[in-house]
Formats: structure tokens, C-alpha cells, sequence
């Protein structure tokens, strides 16, 4: 999944009705994100430190490969979160799957 896709969550919520829901929604956002960070660092950690492992080698590899990339796109999905908060806090941006329609 890319990172792109991954933030969109693949549900669809009505826009909130005011200013301070939708900073609750943001701020929920960023803590789930933040959230997924730690568990994905977590679970790199757990990879890595089972170095050496009884694994044949090529397998040990794939999985700290395949830990790292969790890492990464939580880590941007992080990011994102932190960005469309900052965006609103500081300029009064809406993101675009917030704005209502009409």
C-alpha cells in the first residue's frame, strides 16, 4: 500500500460541522498515527534485535526489509497528520476531505 493510499484509510466520514471538530479530528488523526509509529518502530526493534537469528539468512533479511518499509509509511503517514494539524492551527487550512460540499 502506498503511503498516499494508506492515509486515506479507505473509509469515508461525513465532514465535521464545526471548527473544534474538526481540530478533534485532527488531533485524534495525529495521535493514531503517532500510535502506529511506535508499534511499527516497536516491531522493526524486535526484528533487529534477533540478529542473529536461526534464520537462513535471505529470510532474516526480508523481514527487517519488510519492518523497515512499516516503519516508513507510518512514519510519513506521521508526518502527514502532523502537517494537516499545523496547516490548520497555523493558517486555518481545511483539508480537502474535511471541507464540505455545497
Amino acid at each position: 500500500m502506498c503511503v498516499k493510499c494508506s492515509g486515506e484509510g479507505g473509509s469515508k466520514r461525513k465532514p465535521p460541522a464545526s471548527e473544534h471538530q474538526i481540530l478533534n479530528v485532527l488531533q485524534q488523526d495525529l495521535l493514531a498515527a503517532t500510535e502506529r509509529s511506535k508499534a511499527a518502530t516497536a516491531a522493526f526493534d524486535a526484528v533487529a534485535n534477533e540478529i542473529p537469528s536461526a534464520l537462513p539468512r535471505p529470510d532474516g533479511t526480508q523481514r527487517i526489509h519488510n519492518a523497515s518499509r512499516k516503519v516508513t509509511v507510518a512514519r510519513m503517514e506521521m508526518l502527514r497528520a502532523h502537517h494537516r494539524l499545523s496547516d490548520f492551527l497555523n493558517a486555518g487550512i481545511v483539508p480537502e476531505d474535511m471541507r464540505r460540499s455545497g
